[in-house]
């Protein structure tokens, strides 16, 4: 990955291809991680997810917005260490804003049509991540930074 266009273009297939990732949050301190269904904006400016509001993970989101999720394309071969991709992408969750509902919650049923009965339930909330960057990780040891601006 030797330029930014190379690392977006690796970048947006990667979210685009993966269909779960590991949101983590914190409370008091402590880490807390959820395996996440997820969807991503063309622009890669949003990640999209969806929770009950009566889970912890929502409490530690309310509590700290700060969160994480991390993606990646493993296959638990030997192989893995040198040609796993995995990206952490930093940000600040909220809950989807009404101007961008609708096109949010479109784009998530699109890519998880399983889901759509989950998502429209009175408890459930769409979340949005708005990404400031992506942390790429490749080869075992090759990092390199995606900034969103």
């Amino acid at each position: 990955m030797t330029t930014q266009e190379q690392l977006y273009q690796t970048v947006s297939h990667l979210l685009n291809a993966q269909v779960q990732g590991v949101l983590a949050t914190q409370h008091d301190r402590q880490p807390y991680t959820s395996l996440m269904a997820f969807a991503v904006t063309p622009d890669l400016r949003w990640v999209v997810f969806a929770t009950y509001r009566a889970t912890k993970k929502y409490a530690n989101l309310l509590a700290n917005p700060h969160a994480s999720l991390l993606i990646d394309n493993r296959t638990n071969k030997s192989t893995d260490y040198h040609s796993t991709v995995a990206i952490s992408v930093q940000g600040v969750v909220s809950e989807a804003d009404d101007a961008k509902h609708n096109e949010l919650l479109q784009l998530y049923i699109r890519k998880h049509p399983q889901l759509s009965d989950f998502v429209n339930e009175r408890d459930c909330v769409l979340l949005q991540l708005k990404v400031e960057s992506f942390n790429v990780v490749s080869q075992f040891q090759n990092v390199a930074e995606l900034k969103i601006t």
